[in-house]
């Protein structure tokens, strides 16, 4: 009982120090995700050849939905599968704010977030042209399809909309989406609610795990096995949700995951990007191999990392 007490009290005490730093930092990010999501979508629309380029650094951008964009405009046929991948590998999902809330020096921020950009341009680039050469072209555009599927009626409420009201497209989709000061605040702490309440979680059984098994033991069990940890920590990557990247991170700075698992970890965790686009993307098999591929660079990655003993 007394470790149980102990356990809950440090999870506690560690996990009111991040609130603050979490809520500053999402709210940023819902200013920067609101204020660019048009812009955003119509240059992925544009960048054509360029697409994996466009898609590294913009993946990059601290922000929660450019994933799922991102999957659904490669249903809809808009971008190349070289794009997607360069937008998941690339894509930030929960480090950002894990980082920052636990005061981490930005150096080391901003060098995993190149390793990042590097690797989902690269990969980006490689597959596309690598379908190319196999005459594997990019899919003909298929929006209406999509719309059709999700049953939106995107085009009729648009018409509808802009003829009543006099609104044109993009102000009906901010409307719809909830733009404005409020909807940020509220987004925010929202965000900010979920991911305390899963840190505090993954605290508690973290310090449990520690406290049953020993820190030593623990950080041996890892370090002896890295190949072993960095498939494992891809596997936790492709778990479509925020608490991937949390739990990965939160490994990483507690010093039990190595820099090369957390690169793995990090590079597969692409948000909810690979969820929407199983929804969205009717072309099963090539869900599962979009999946295997980013999967396949996460943990190379990571072994030549661990290899090559780069610490960050």
């Amino acid at each position: 009982m007394d470790l149980l007490v102990d356990v809950l009290a440090d999870s506690v005490r560690d996990t009111i120090q991040l609130v603050p730093f979490l809520f500053l930092t999402y709210l940023a990010m819902e200013a920067i995700e609101h204020s660019t999501e048009g812009r955003v979508r119509s240059l992925m629309g544009r960048v054509g050849a360029f697409g994996p380029i466009a898609g590294g650094l913009l993946g990059a951008l601290p922000q929660c939905g450019f994933s799922a964009m991102a999957a659904t405009l490669f249903a809809g046929g808009v971008v190349t599968t070289g794009t997607l991948v360069a937008v998941i590998l690339s894509t930030s999902d929960e480090m950002v704010p894990v980082f920052l809330a636990h005061q981490e020096p930005i150096s080391k921020l901003a060098a995993i977030i190149g390793i990042k950009i590097v690797v989902g341009v690269v990969a980006g680039i490689l597959l596309d042209l690598v379908l190319k050469l196999i005459g594997r072209r990019q899919q003909d555009l298929r929006i209406s399809e999509l719309c059709e599927r999700a049953d939106c009626h995107c085009d009729d409420e648009d018409e509808t909309d802009d003829e009543a009201e006099g609104h044109d497209h993009d102000e009906h989709h901010d409307h719809h989406h909830g733009h404005g000061r409020f909807a940020i605040v509220r987004s925010a702490a929202v965000h900010t609610a979920q991911v305390t309440a899963f840190i505090f979680a993954m605290s508690i059984v973290f310090g449990l795990v520690i406290e049953l098994v020993g820190e030593e033991s623990l950080a041996l069990l890892l370090g002896r096995h890295p190949v072993r940890a960095t498939a494992l920590a891809g596997l936790v990557g492709l778990i479509p949700n925020c608490g991937a990247s949390v739990v990965i991170c939160e490994l990483y700075l507690s010093g039990s995951l190595a820099t090369g698992p957390m690169l793995a970890g990090l590079l597969v965790s692409g948000g909810v990007g690979l969820l929407v686009l199983f929804r969205t993307n009717v072309d099963l098999r090539q869900n599962l191999l979009v999946t295997a591929f980013v999967y396949a660079v996460g943990v190379l990655v990571g072994l030549i990392v661990g290899v090559a003993g780069i610490i960050i």
